[in-house]
């Protein structure tokens, strides 16, 4: 049984700046030893610890989806140690990850029925793994409509702008983009708060509607009272927690809420599992 501390080499293969501040990049990695690209199955929602020897590691849900080979991806706002060290790497620098960690997205659950996908800020990445995972050919006829709610402070804090682009082509998936503000005359998507355009964009639910949300705290917060007005029920509303996580296996035990591990039981829970842990969640 491998070692679940032990990270696999990987190499940085691109960098992508993804913001006008430069905080956020992405990086694209393949493994060093064929093999493990095979041992390193996930699904879409999962996350691993990217690993810099000397450094640390550090917890990043996984950008990239099961469908898309050769490469994983993760997209890393500069914020401490070892995400600034990582900043500095470039194409043909080595490392590690560690994992796949924690649970997915209930795929099965979700087979053959519509999707809400609402996300803001830097929290899109896992979206975006399963927003590519569900455009797969091999993959769309599995689900229903698919709906996208996608906000960010400004035009130019927006992932993934060129498949933003992409993915409004297309005649079996609905975006919704919007940002807080902007003074740009050429921004021909919303303007206002996610929880807003939600509101007025989110279909009403049904028996055939699950809602996936991620963002930050705040996003949350006012986005969840809009789905409960739209009648989504507490089991079919899908948040990935970010929280404290060091060991990402549920042995150091910072990331606990009740008797869940953040790591290990989520970061996938649904709104109706979430109600029954501490009221900060």
């Amino acid at each position: 049984m491998r070692n679940p501390y032990q990270p696999y080499p990987v190499r940085i293969d691109a960098v992508t700046v993804e913001t006008e501040d430069r905080n956020l990049k992405t990086f694209r990695f393949t493994f060093l030893d064929p093999g493990d690209e095979e041992r390193f199955a996930y699904r879409a929602g999962q996350f691993a610890e990217l690993s810099i020897a000397g450094k640390g590691e550090i917890p990043i849900g996984i950008a990239s989806s099961p469908t898309e080979k050769g490469f994983v991806m993760f997209t890393v706002n500069k914020v401490g140690l070892v995400s600034s060290h990582l900043h500095t790497m470039r194409a043909g620098d080595v490392m590690g990850i560690r994992g796949p960690l924690g649970n997915w997205y209930p795929w099965e659950r979700m087979e053959g029925k519509n999707v809400v996908i609402i996300g803001g800020g830097f929290a899109f990445t896992t979206l975006r793994s399963s927003i590519v995972y569900m455009l797969d050919p091999q993959n769309r006829g599995r689900f229903g409509e698919i709906h996208v709610i996608y906000g960010a402070r400004t035009p130019g804090m927006l992932l993934y702008r060129e498949e933003l682009a992409a993915w409004e082509r297309r005649d079996d998936i609905r975006m919704h983009i919007t940002v807080d503000a902007t003074n740009d005359p050429g921004w021909k998507y919303h303007v206002g708060f996610v929880p807003a355009i939600t509101e007025k964009k989110a279909p009403p639910a049904g028996e055939d509607t699950f809602a996936i949300i991620c963002g930050p705290p705040i996003m949350i917060k006012f986005t969840l009272p809009v789905l409960e007005k739209l009648g989504y029920p507490n089991d079919r509303i899908i948040m990935s927690l970010e929280n404290r996580m060091k060991c990402g296996i549920g042995m150091c035990g910072r990331c606990n809420i009740g008797k869940e591990f953040v790591c290990k039981d989520g970061p996938v829970f649904t709104l109706e599992q979430l109600n029954r842990t501490p009221r900060e969640y």
